[in-house]
């Protein structure tokens, strides 16, 4: 188990849109990117920092490319390419022709200074490895917000001596990564209008709840 922080958020730098533009301007434009970040000490990072390992150039492409690499030792990927393949069916198709890769990367070590769950750059989407034994170690209590959106897809946390844990089972942390962290990020693809990143994180929060959480409820 590695030792996380307890505080999630998103955070983003947008630069400007990348739809609708020509394959060669790309080479040139920094992409928005989005992340959910699990360590706060890395908070003031650069974006550039927390680049994606394997940066894939928008090419416009007709189709998702969906790429998987080896999670890392004791890190597992929690959902499947097919999984993922058919979550992103299950969502009007207006909202998924902007993807154009969804990768599954590697826990690599600068990856574990600057813990993910996903990632958004520029068109792309990037799923990271949780711990193989599915027990998050945080040093802080969770937020308010943090123990909501836990319960919401049944993880569970618990103090443990000045620590805190996160456990997830492999169903509920299924649930989460496919309709919450993928949903999330897809929602910051599609959001070509706010370029605040509080406005950005409503947005990303809200399209989350209502594509993902309450749609995978039967609640929409």
């Amino acid at each position: 188990m590695s030792l996380r922080t307890s505080k999630t958020h998103h955070q983003q730098h947008h630069a400007r849109s990348l739809r609708g533009a020509s394959p060669a301007r790309f080479t040139s434009i920094r992409p928005s990117v989005a992340y959910r970040q699990r360590d706060p000490a890395g908070s003031n990072r650069s974006s550039s920092f927390s680049a994606p390992e394997d940066w894939h150039e928008p090419r416009g492409r007709s189709r998702i490319a969906y790429i998987a690499h080896p999670a890392g030792n004791d890190f597992i990927h929690p959902v499947t390419i097919a999984e993922v393949r058919e979550r992103i069916a299950q969502l009007p198709e207006q909202f998924t022709r902007g993807i154009e890769v969804v990768q599954f990367s590697s826990m690599t070590h600068k990856r574990q200074l600057f813990p993910l769950y996903g990632m958004q750059w520029g068109p792309n989407i990037y799923l990271y490895p949780v711990e193989a034994s599915l027990v998050e170690i945080h040093r802080r209590p969770p937020t308010p917000q943090q123990r909501v959106e836990a319960s919401m897809f049944g993880g569970e946390w618990s103090p443990s001596g000045e620590r805190w844990r996160l456990t997830w089972t492999a169903e509920t942390i299924r649930d989460f990564y496919l309709n919450n962290v993928l949903i999330h990020e897809i929602g910051h693809v599609n959001d070509q209008r706010n370029t605040n990143s509080a406005a950005r994180e409503r947005y990303a929060n809200w399209f989350a709840t209502e594509y993902g959480f309450r749609a995978s409820r039967g609640r929409r």
